[in-house]
């Protein structure tokens, strides 16, 4: 697993099915934990060297998320910050942010403000925060991020936007399909073969 992640974080060595054991009941506990239980316990687990407590630290900020305020986004965004990778992005952008975008739209906003952050880690969590939300997704708003970023040389923006993309595709593959080809000298090879994936 070192390896995968190009040497960056320690491990304890714990195979998926014994981390999803081991987390279960961290996860139970986070179901009905407050906001800022939730909060402390996820920072908690971000001073660990060993990538699975970060894990865990997802899992349970994931089953709570719906707890978390406004005011509690800042704290969520020092996660993204801190010990970045694409495997914590790729949780705590669609499942904690995502959910908190969802139970307070006002959030949409400073979803706007990340997509220009300097952080690509940032802008990734807000191209990735609406990618649950199936039906519901705004998709001028994502069509809106991929004007913004499209033309971005990080393969972090370049592969999300495509992911973004391709699942919104599911809903609307028309739209997906008609954006595509409109900005095709913009968008990125590989934000093409993503989002056109399984169209």
């Amino acid at each position: 697993m070192r390896g995968y992640m190009r040497d960056q974080f320690e491990y304890l060595g714990l195979n998926s099915p014994e981390r999803r054991r081991a987390n279960k009941p961290w996860i139970t506990q986070g179901k009905s934990a407050e906001a800022e239980d939730l909060l402390t316990f996820a920072e908690e687990c971000w001073e660990e060297n060993e990538r699975e407590f970060q894990y865990c630290a997802m899992d349970v900020l994931r089953a709570g998320a719906k707890e978390l305020e406004p005011k509690h986004l800042p704290r969520v965004r020092a996660r993204i910050e801190t010990k970045s990778w694409w495997d914590t992005i790729d949780s705590l952008g669609p499942w904690t942010v995502g959910t908190m975008v969802t139970s307070h739209p006002e959030l949409s906003a400073v979803m706007d403000e990340w997509i220009d952050d300097d952080n690509h880690w940032v802008a990734r969590s807000a191209i990735l925060h609406q990618l649950g939300y199936k039906e519901r997704t705004d998709g001028d708003r994502l069509f809106s991020y991929a004007d913004k970023r499209g033309g971005d040389t990080e393969f972090f923006i370049r592969k999300a936007l495509g992911w973004a993309l391709r699942q919104y595709a599911r809903v609307d593959p028309d739209a997906v399909r008609a954006y595509v080809e409109d900005n095709a000298d913009m968008l990125s090879g590989l934000t093409k073969r993503e989002a056109l994936k399984h169209l």
